[in-house]
């Protein structure tokens, strides 16, 4: 140990002994070439001939200038000087340090010589001066830039030939990376902007080309295979626009990585990463104050159901780091389970982390769970979530989604927990499947069960989640690896999206904050799938259309074409935080664990017809959507039977020219 002490001591003494030479023989530089600039600007002035009387003159000055001229570099820290990096601040910055000198200079020089130097010679020194200090300290840069354009014209024939949307600051600090590196494949023909003053202009020797809506055009004029897109906080809605721009030419695409608009970092090109299904949301993504959570959720001990799931899982992952002092994942998919809880250990190996393979629609075990880890926080995320199965065997959706809700939320009362987060969807207005109405009437059960409790209880709504195993965007993302073709259920149909990050976000501030009894977030405009799918085949680089063909399906069991996030009775949400809303919605009907209790029977008995109508009681709004594909498809087979049917019974008389026609062929 001693040893490895006393190396590591002697490489940095090596390394400051370095340095401090270094910068002893940049300022020994800095007093000669004055000195030599001065006798070249007295020879200049006088013609090769300097008078004799000012030959003591030149030795003072030499003198002075050899004094000033390194106190006022080292003033400046042009000792510390950057060969490799030096750029347009540091070019001031040596501006600013011969000028210095040369006042200095100036005005001491007749308190020393009598009527010191003539006004020409200064003049004479300083821009020699200046001139001959920037090509010393600029040379290894220029020397470096014109070895990587060497190369780079060497390369560039392989290169993707490339557009940088946005010729602002951000756009003018990837070129530089871009035109400093060898190792990226790039060779940037041009800039598009918006702002017409920059159009026409040059930024780093590459020109402003035109407008975003030229890319089209530009992609081509110059053969363009990548757009790189260098706009801070780049709306959704443009990201889309630039997509159905370049709907028609297999272009690949990178962005700046948000963060660069917040810290206005230095950007460089290994940040800039693939567009994804992100970037194409209508708004910002909403940004939750970690302090604010983590004062919430700190030191308290969490039961997560639905743990393996995608939203159950993230706020398992969000907890965990924020310190809570025991985090309990309740699943009955083991496998997910023991994985995410291999992940959080490995992440936080010091958590207090556990997992219970366990049933919701099991009473008495989801009680022994609450009895045995006494959680203060409960996280309702399980439910059985996918539209066209659960209409296919809606008694397991009641099962799930309303009696194992019941459960966890009299386990939460009867332990005693502080708060119960209960998961919920914009489906649950105005349902049209049955999974959408066992999320509203789960609504309803907490907000029942919560009457008569100490326990607050909470319902989070909101709409699709980005990356969730059920999402569209996995399905989307599947078919365009395999060629093809992308499924669109209707061209009309929409939905919001959101990400797992601020779903999240909402379900622990919206929830444990305790604003109200059903928590919406604004999610800003709906995407049509349509535009989702089309845009997500031209990220991944092909045409939508010609080479992934778009087939449209139709609804299914259901699905409506329009989501909503409020019923005609919810309207007046009030807007509690930044897009955080409290739903108004109507208490829960009184003999609501009646109704419940009839489901649970109908269900156990598998009575479809009988939970149908009993759902549309308890959720009047519940309004049963066909399976209109199926539908569809069925009216195709059987009108393509009626006509296999009319050619059987019609005659089949062979004329001779027919029988001509198929020998030739």
């Amino acid at each position: 140990m001693r040893a490895v002490e006393n190396a590591l001591a002697g490489t940095v003494e090596s390394f400051l002994l370095r340095c401090r030479v270094r910068r002893v023989v940049m300022l020994a530089q800095d007093a000669l070439i004055p000195v030599a600039a001065l006798h070249a600007a007295f020879l200049i002035r006088f013609e090769g001939g300097v008078p004799p009387e000012h030959l003591p003159t030149i030795g003072m000055a030499s003198l002075v200038l050899a004094v000033v001229r390194p106190l006022s570099s080292a003033a400046l820290g042009l000792d510390r000087w950057s060969f490799h990096m030096s750029g347009l601040l540091e070019a001031v910055r040596l501006a600013g340090a011969t000028a210095l000198g040369s006042m200095a200079f100036v005005a001491l020089m007749p308190l020393l010589a009598r009527g010191g130097v003539p006004r020409s010679v200064a003049a004479l020194e300083f821009f020699l001066t200046t001139s001959l200090m920037a090509a010393y300290r600029f040379a290894p840069r220029l020397a470096q830039g014109w070895m990587l354009e060497l190369r780079r014209s060497r390369r560039s024939g392989g290169a993707q030939r490339t557009l940088i949307v946005g010729a602002g600051n951000a756009g003018d600090l990837l070129l530089r990376d871009l035109l400093r590196s060898t190792n990226h494949g790039h060779s940037v023909v041009g800039f598009l902007d918006d702002d017409a003053a920059k159009i026409g202009t040059s930024i780093g020797g590459r020109p402003v080309l035109g407008r975003i809506a030229d890319l089209p055009r530009l992609i081509d004029r110059h053969r363009v295979s990548t757009v790189m897109l260098a706009i801070p906080s780049l709306a959704g809605e443009r990201v889309r626009e630039i997509l159905r721009l370049c709907s028609r030419h297999k272009t690949s695409f990178r962005i700046i990585p948000a963060s660069f608009a917040i810290l206005n970092r230095r950007i460089t090109a290994a940040m800039l990463h693939e567009l994804s299904p992100e970037h194409l949301l209508p708004r910002g993504e909403v940004a939750f104050s970690q302090p604010e959570i983590r004062s919430l959720v700190q030191g308290r001990r969490i039961v997560v159901t639905g743990g393996a799931g995608t939203i159950g899982g993230e706020i398992a992952r969000q907890v965990v780091g924020l310190d809570a002092a025991l985090v309990v994942l309740v699943d009955i998919n083991e496998n997910e389970l023991y994985l995410g809880y291999r992940r959080l250990k490995e992440a936080h190996p010091e958590a207090d982390i556990r997992v219970e393979v366990a049933d919701i629609r099991d009473e008495a075990r989801v009680q022994r769970l609450g009895r045995q880890y006494a959680p203060q926080y409960v996280f309702h995320a399980a439910a059985h979530k996918h539209v066209p199965l659960m209409d296919d065997a809606p008694e397991e959706a009641i099962k799930n989604n309303v009696l194992g809700t019941l459960h966890v939320a009299r386990m939460a009362d009867r332990c005693g927990a502080e708060r119960l987060v209960f998961i919920s969807t914009d489906k649950a207005v105005r349902p049209s499947s049955v999974m959408g109405a066992s999320k509203r009437i789960g609504e309803l059960i907490v907000r029942d069960v919560a009457r008569a409790s100490r326990t607050r209880m909470a319902a989070v709504r909101f709409g699709n989640v980005l990356g969730s195993a059920g999402s569209v965007v996995h399905l989307f993302k599947e078919q365009i690896e395999r060629g093809g073709p992308v499924t669109v259920t209707d061209p009309r149909c929409t939905r919001y999206f959101m990400t797992v990050s601020e779903a999240v976000g909402l379900v622990l501030l919206a929830g444990l904050r305790g604003y109200g009894d059903v928590c919406v977030l604004d999610m800003g405009e709906a995407i049509r799938i349509e535009d989702l799918a089309t845009s997500m085949i031209t990220m991944a680089g092909r045409i939508p259309g010609a080479e992934i063909p778009i087939v449209y399906t139709g609804l299914r069991a259901g699905e409506k074409l329009n989501e909503e996030t409020l019923t005609e009775d919810e309207e007046k949400a009030v807007v509690v935080r930044d897009r955080i809303r409290v739903a108004m919605s109507p208490p829960p009907p009184l003999d609501l664990v009646e109704r419940i209790e009839e489901l649970r029977r109908l269900a156990e008995a598998g009575d479809r017809d009988g939970i149908f109508a009993a759902l549309r009681e308890i959720v009047p709004t519940y309004r049963w959507t066909p399976n209109l594909a199926a539908a569809a498809a069925a009216a195709a087979r059987l009108l393509e039977r009626e006509r296999e049917r009319e050619r059987e019974r019609a005659p089949r008389a062979v004329l001779p020219w027919a029988v001509e026609a198929q020998v030739v062929r």
